[in-house]
């Protein structure tokens, strides 16, 4: 019983990790269309 509630929480961990990069980069793609547009709204202006 006890190496299968390892095992699940390792595999938890695995996934947990895989969403985190995800998310990182999902962040990044903002934050670079975010500065594209303050750019182009400055550069306007």
């Amino acid at each position: 019983m006890a190496e299968s509630s390892f095992s699940m929480r390792s595999m938890k961990g695995r996934s947990w990790q895989r969403c985190s990069k995800q998310i990182r980069e999902q962040r990044g793609r903002l934050y670079i269309i975010w500065r594209c547009t303050v750019l182009l709204l400055c550069w306007q202006d």
